[in-house]
C-alpha cells in the first residue's frame, strides 16, 4: 500500500507539472536563467527516476537450456508465453556459461569484457564486476537482488576487484545477494554450486551452508519468493536476477547416469547429466523416445561431415548406438530438471501476483546458452556457432505485452541488457554493445538490420593474421546466413533458408561467392566491434524486413520440426 501511494504521488506531481506547462505558467523573468540551469529532478535523483519508470524487472536465467526444452516447462508456457511474447530469434553470441553471464551483466561482447572461458585465466577471476547492470539499476533508484549461480569459479577463485578469495565477496550494486558458491577446498563449507543436494550460498557476505539434502532448484525457488515478498514491501521498484543451475549437469552421481560411453572408434564421449529429486524421475520416459539432437528415426540427422572445416571434424565423436542411448538418458534427465525449475518459477510468479506487483513487472525468462546434443556428431557441447548452442529461449511479459504473440526480431544477450536498462531508465555501466528492444517489444518487430557477432576460444588451432586476440573462431549471424571463420583458416557458411539444419557448408561454394564476399566485409568491420560499431547496418541483401525475417524464421523452424520433431 505504501508503495502504491508513493507511485501515485509521483504520477500526480508529474501531472501537475505537465498541466502547468500546458497552461503557459512560467517562472518570473528574474528566475528564467536559474530555472533553465536547474536539472530535471528525475535526471539527477535516483528515486525520481525509478518512480518515473515504476516498472519492476525480473530476469530468470536457466543454465544450458535449449529452446526445445520449453516443452517440459508447462508453467512458463502458460504464465509467460501465452500471456506475453515468445522470441523466435534469441541468441547467446558466446555460448558458454562464464562469457555469456559476463555479457549479460555488462552489456558487452566477450572480446570487450575479456571473460573468454570458465577456466583460468579467462574465467571468473578475469571478470571486472565493479560496474555492472546492478550498479546502474541501483543508481537509478532500483532495489537489486541476485539469487543462484553467478560465474563459474565464484567462491573458489579470487575476485579481480577485491583481490581476495570470493566466497564472502559481494559485488557492488546488489542490495540483496544470495549467490551459490563453488567449494574452495578450505573445509569451511560443504557442497557447492554444482552439488544439487548440497549447495552453499553467500548471503550478503555470510556463508550459509544449511541446505544439505534439499534440492537446489527448490532452495532457489524459496529464496526468490522470499526476496519478491521483501522487495514488494518497499516503495521503490526492484530488479531481481534469479539464476538456476538446471538443467546444467551436476552432482551427485546417480545409478541411471550414463557412464563409460564410447564412440564407434573407441573415443570416450562425456555425457553428463543433472541430478533430480526422486519424485520426478521417469516422468518423461514414455514421452521422450530419442535424444533431442537425433532425428525422428533415432539416428543422427547428419552423418557426412566432409563439408565441415578441419576444426569441426577433429571434434566429432563418432557416436553410435551406445552414445545415442546416453544422449537419450541425458535428454530425459534434463527435461526432469527443467520441470522442477518450472514449478519453482511458477511459485515466484504466484508471489508477484499475490503482492500486486505482477501488474507492473516486466518478467523475462531465458538461458545463458543452449546446448548441442548429438548434432553434427559433436556430442554434448556448446561454444560452436551452430544453432542448438547459440539459440536460447526468450519469453517476456509485462504491461502492454500480454498478447501471446511470437516475435522474430533478433535479440542477443547484450540486447537483453540494453532492454533492461531502457525499461528502468538507467545508464549503461560500460559502453554498450547491444540494442534495446524495449520499443519493439511494445510496438512490434522492426526486422533484422545489424549482425550478431559469434565468438569462442578453444575451437581451432593456428595463427591466422586476422585473429589478433585470444579468440579462435569469430562469426556473424544474419537473418538468413550463419558465417564463421576459424583461426586455422577454415570456415563455415550456411544458408539457413535452404539449409536450416546446417548440413551443407557452402563456404567454398562458387554459387555463394558474392554472399560470402558481402559477409566477409561485414565480418571485418564488426569482428572486434565496440559500442556503436557493433550496430553497423547490414548491407542490402543481408538485412531483412520484418516480413522477410519472419518468413525465413518460419522456414527454419518448420525444417527443424520435420527433422527432429
Amino acid at each position: 500500500m505504501v508503495r502504491s501511494k508513493t507511485r501515485l504521488l509521483a504520477v500526480l506531481v508529474a501531472l501537475v507539472v505537465a498541466l502547468a506547462l500546458a497552461s503557459g505558467i512560467t517562472a518570473p523573468a528574474e528566475d528564467v536563467g536559474a530555472s533553465a540551469a536547474t536539472p530535471d529532478p528525475a535526471a539527477t535523483d535516483p528515486a525520481a527516476r525509478a518512480a518515473a519508470s515504476g516498472l519492476n524487472v525480473v530476469v530468470v536465467m536457466a543454465d544450458d537450456m535449449r529452446v526445445d526444452d520449453l516443452a517440459y516447462a508447462p508453467n512458463l508456457r502458460r504464465l509467460v508465453a501465452r500471456r506475453g511474447l515468445t522470441y523466435e530469434n534469441s541468441f547467446s553470441p558466446y555460448p558458454l556459461c562464464c562469457p555469456a553471464r559476463a555479457s549479460f551483466l555488462t552489456g558487452r561482447y566477450a572480446h570487450n569484457h575479456r571473460v573468454y572461458h570458465h577456466d583460468k585465466p579467462w574465467g571468473y577471476q578475469s571478470f571486472d564486476d565493479s560496474r555492472t547492470l546492478a550498479t546502474s539499476l541501483r543508481a537509478a533508484g532500483y532495489r537489486t537482488g541476485f539469487i543462484g549461480k553467478y560465474l563459474n569459479g565464484y567462491g573458489r577463485d579470487r575476485s579481480r576487484v577485491s583481490g581476495q578469495q570470493s566466497a564472502r565477496y559481494v559485488p557492488r550494486g546488489w542490495h540483496d545477494w544470495r549467490a551459490a558458491i563453488e567449494n574452495d577446498g578450505s573445509g569451511r563449507y560443504s557442497g557447492g554450486t554444482y552439488a544439487y543436494f548440497n549447495t552453499a550460498f553467500n548471503m550478503n557476505g555470510r556463508i550459509v551452508d544449511s541446505y544439505r539434502g534439499r534440492y537446489q532448484s527448490d532452495v532457489i525457488g524459496d529464496l526468490s519468493v522470499g526476496m519478491a515478498r521483501r522487495f514488494a514491501a518497499r516503495p521503490s521498484p526492484f530488479f531481481m536476477y534469479v539464476n538456476y543451475v538446471a538443467p546444467h549437469h551436476g552432482a551427485p552421481w546417480e545409478p541411471d547416469d550414463p557412464r563409460g560411453v564410447r564412440g564407434t572408434t573407441g573415443k570416450r564421449i562425456k555425457v553428463k547429466t543433472p541430478a533430480r529429486p526422486q519424485w520426478v524421475k521417469g516422468r518423461f520416459d514414455k514421452r521422450i523416445r530419442r535424444a533431442a539432437g537425433l532425428a525422428r528415426t533415432g539416428n543422427a540427422v547428419e552423418r557426412d561431415l566432409s563439408d565441415k572445416p578441419r576444426s569441426v571434424r577433429r571434434a566429432r565423436m563418432h557416436a553410435g548406438s551406445q552414445a545415442y542411448r546416453a544422449y537419450l538418458e541425458a535428454t530425459r534427465q534434463r527435461a526432469e530438471a527443467v520441470y522442477v525449475m518450472d514449478r519453482n518459477i511458477a511459485r515466484l510468479v504466484a508471489e508477484l501476483k499475490r503482492s500486486g506487483e505482477w501488474a507492473r513487472t516486466v518478467f523475462v525468462f531465458t538461458s545463458d546458452n543452449g546446448l548441442i546434443i548429438g548434432e553434427h556428431d559433436l556430442g554434448l557441447t556448446k561454444i560452436w556457432a551452430h544453432e542448438p548452442s547459440l539459440r536460447v529461449p526468450l519469453l517476456v511479459t509485462g504491461p502492454g505485452m500480454r498478447s501471446g504473440q511470437r516475435r522474430y526480431d533478433p535479440v542477443s544477450t547484450m540486447d537483453l541488457t540494453a532492454t533492461v536498462l531502457d525499461v528502468a531508465g538507467a545508464e549503461p555501466p560500460r559502453t554498450p554493445d547491444g540494442t534495446s528492444r524495449w520499443p519493439a517489444m511494445r510496438g512490434g518487430d522492426q526486422g533484422w538490420s545489424t549482425p550478431i557477432v559469434t565468438e569462442a576460444i578453444s575451437t581451432a588451432r593456428g595463427s591466422h593474421p586476422l585473429f589478433t586476440d585470444r579468440r579462435s573462431s569469430i562469426g556473424i549471424r544474419t537473418s538468413r546466413y550463419s558465417y564463421t571463420r576459424y583461426r586455422d583458416g577454415g570456415g563455415e557458411l550456411y544458408d539457413l533458408l535452404r539449409d536450416p539444419r546446417q548440413d551443407r557448408n557452402v563456404y567454398r561454394s562458387a554459387a555463394y561467392a558474392d554472399v560470402r564476399a558481402q559477409l566477409a566485409g561485414v565480418w571485418t568491420q564488426v569482428k572486434s566491434c565496440r559500442g556503436e560499431t557493433c550496430r553497423t547496418p547490414l548491407p542490402d541483401g543481408l538485412a531483412a524486413t520484418p516480413g522477410q525475417n519472419r518468413a525465413t524464421t518460419a522456414a527454419y523452424w518448420k525444417a527443424i520440426r520435420a527433422a527432429y520433431g
